[in-house]
């Protein structure tokens, strides 16, 4: 039975299709990538983070959704910490290394941080929830 809408009243759209298994596994691969590539470029401080992001979305992000969404919000996420890594580096640097008095304390406790949101950033992938870190520039849109 079709019930009319009346003309004031737009009607919901419905809600989108939760991803597949195989977009999961792609998603929660996207955000975990990010700890290989720093374990891989560990001696240039992690910089590499985003590198596995960026392959699997660049792969990825034209035949699956989900992965497009987690795939740029992994990249997004890395190019930030690796920005931040960055200026904490330069700033270090230009204070004649008494800013690493201020530089290794916090980068300790955002490399935690980083991979607390990383490993949950994982697992709501894997589950098929759209996750969304805290503290994120939007480069890629």
């Amino acid at each position: 039975m079709n019930v009319p809408v009346p003309p004031h009243e737009t009607p919901t759209p419905p809600p989108p299709a939760a991803p597949d298994a195989e977009a999961r596994q792609w998603a929660m691969f996207a955000h975990l990538s990010a700890l290989l590539g720093a374990v891989v470029t560990g001696l240039w401080f992690g910089f590499g983070c985003f590198l596995g992001p960026l392959v699997i979305w660049l792969l990825k992000k034209d035949t699956m959704p989900f992965v497009d969404d987690q795939g740029k919000e992994a990249v997004n996420f890395n190019l930030t910490l690796a920005i931040v890594g960055v200026v904490l580096l330069l700033f270090s640097i230009g204070t004649f290394g008494i800013g690493l008095l201020i530089a290794w304390p916090l980068g300790a406790l955002i490399a935690l941080a980083w991979l607390i949101f990383t490993i949950l950033a994982a697992i709501k992938a894997s589950e098929g929830v759209a996750f969304r870190y805290p503290v994120s520039l939007r480069l890629i849109k």
